[in-house]
């Protein structure tokens, strides 16, 4: 209306007459439709029929559609390359733009569609950023592809790369992995990043029930998109807002069932960002205490058997939450995107296993406490994060093999120069550094295809993808670019990692550190203009989430 009504406004108005609108159009809510439909990678390259779909549903409700664009990279097309950077600093892309096309416009409302990892979190950040009625459509999980009758990922291709390299499949059964891995369009089919902040989405209330498990290509998803248009409207009369719905209570709802599916290690991340967003007081330590209380009671990839689909025939997360409320783990009293608090939309959701091991009984899990450990000591004073699930040697004190960068370690494990035992380091890839924390999904798959997965731990200040899984610790926090001690290892050092103590240090005395950081200087800034430069002036520390933030 801000924009609409009045003499003053007859420009405007002219603007819109220009696009169709009716003079009775102008009486009606104004709502945006944040799209992130690309054909740059498969987990967008389905979205457009959603979109449509939903526009329909916001015409048939009463309102005015203004559709307008999101930017995507593809993390799976990127890995392992400098495009890789782009990735995280694309989620405060995201929600910039978000936050300029509904500020700019006054809108009503938002619904944003989103596939890959970065659009999920900086989609949510956005919404929170603008606060009027808001609902997310996850674009849906991708169907699982299929070789010799065993279910493949996008992962299943990068652990293949480590199969060849040893020496344990030919050139030809890697090449029919890498043909059948993505069979269709759709997020990466595990519970990888993108399906883990959908699932937390639809856990916090700001997507419709049962969305989040999806397959893109099939109409339950289409139909889904519609039904969340019409939920946006109601919210719009009501005026729901996001920040009365994303809430610390909400937020313990989504690490819960992150936890209690085997979610990424990028939720972290990712949480801290959008509680940032959304003015919420959360911490890195949260997600600790949250770990302690929750366990592992969905068998999921990358480090279980089973993949997205799956669990969506098993129940979804309505199921998994209604598992965790039974057991007090869920707050019902939050409020969701449809008006209904959690305890009323659960209150038709059976419990009851029926069976099949993909979501188990609460007394029955997988691991008894959840699988995102945060770690500290002299090598993170302020934190880092572990996924320790399907670890089988929580322990590791071993040689450290330090790499400047990504490239240098990749190198090294494809020449087979990693052996059981070591600590490989991959540093100067964290928010300043790098910048852009980059994913070790390369490295990470390649060890685990040589068979060392169990054997070797990789350490960074950057990230992994949420398909990693063995013993592997990111986000160390301060980073290396900055002066943080993982700057100063060095080869041979002992590094000792104890899941079960959550602590992480280099076997150095305090009067060995502080004389090699004596001796320490800070590199050259990588890149001086764009993007890539502006995110590492204005990133915060990874144990903040790594979103970006004007210096005072």
């Amino acid at each position: 209306m801000e924009i609409t009504q009045g003499a003053e406004k007859a420009p405007n108005r002219s603007m819109y007459y220009a696009m169709g609108y009716k003079e009775a159009d102008f009486n009606k809510p104004m709502v945006g439709l944040a799209n992130a439909h690309s054909t740059i990678t498969p987990c967008n390259s389905g979205l457009q029929r959603l979109a449509d779909s939903a526009e329909k549903g916001i015409k048939s409700s009463g309102g005015n559609c203004q559709s307008f664009g999101t930017p995507t990279v593809s993390d799976g097309i990127s890995m392992g390359t400098e495009g890789m950077k782009y990735s995280l600093i694309s989620r405060e892309v995201i929600a910039d733009c978000i936050e300029t096309c509904a500020n700019a416009q006054w809108l009503d409302g938002l619904i944003v569609i989103g596939g890959c990892d970065k659009n999920m979190p900086g989609g949510m950040m956005g919404i929170a950023r603008v606060n009027v009625p808001a609902i997310y459509v996850y674009g849906g999980t991708i169907k699982p592809g299929n070789y010799k009758n065993k279910d493949l990922t996008i992962v299943s291709s990068f652990e293949a790369v480590g199969e060849y390299s040893a020496g344990k499949i030919s050139s030809n059964e890697l090449k029919e992995i890498e043909k059948r891995a993505c069979p269709g369009t759709g997020s990466c089919g595990g519970m990888f990043t993108a399906n883990t902040m959908s699932s937390a989405f639809e856990a916090m209330g700001m997507s419709l029930p049962f969305s989040s498990t999806m397959a893109n290509e099939d109409s339950e998803k289409t139909e889904s998109a519609f039904e969340s248009s019409k939920v946006l409207l109601n919210a719009i009369e009501n005026k729901i807002l996001p920040q009365q719905i994303i809430t610390r209570k909400s937020i313990e709802n989504a690490v819960a069932v992150i936890m209690a599916t085997g979610g990424s290690t990028n939720a972290v991340l990712h949480f801290l960002a959008i509680a940032n967003a959304a003015e919420v007081q959360w911490n890195i330590d949260d997600f600790e205490r949250m770990r302690k209380k929750v366990p592992v009671i969905c068998d999921l990839k990358p480090s279980g058997q089973y993949v997205t689909t799956d669990l969506h025939k098993a129940g979804g997360i309505p199921k998994v939450m209604r598992i965790l409320f039974d057991e007090g783990l869920i707050h019902g009293d939050c409020m969701t995107i449809t008006g209904r608090t959690v305890e009323e939309t659960l209150a038709n959701i059976d419990s009851k296993n029926t069976g099949d091991r993909i979501i188990r009984n609460f007394n029955e899990p997988l691991y008894k406490e959840g699988h995102l450990a945060i770690l500290k000591g002299n090598l993170a004073v302020n934190g880092c994060v572990a996924k320790i699930s399907g670890v089988k040697n929580p322990y590791i004190d071993g040689p450290a093999r330090v790499f400047d960068s990504e490239e240098l370690a990749m190198e090294a494990i494809i020449k087979r120069q990693i052996k059981p035992g070591d600590v490989v380091v991959i540093r100067y890839e964290g928010p300043k550094g790098g910048p852009g924390m980059r994913e070790m999904l390369a490295p990470t798959s390649a060890l685990v295809g040589q068979g060392l997965g169990e054997s070797v731990a990789l350490i960074t200040d950057g990230r992994f993808s949420g398909g990693t899984w063995g013993m592997v610790v990111g986000h160390i926090c301060p980073e290396a670019y900055v002066g943080g001690n993982i700057a100063l290892i060095q080869d041979g050092d002992r590094i000792i990692i104890d899941a079960h103590q959550k602590t992480i240090n280099v076997a150095l005395s305090e009067k060995e550190i502080y004389a090699r950081k004596d001796r320490w200087h800070p590199p050259k800034k990588k890149y001086q203009t764009g993007v890539l430069a502006k995110y590492a002036c204005l990133a915060k520390p990874a144990s903040q989430g790594a979103h970006t933030m004007p210096t005072d």
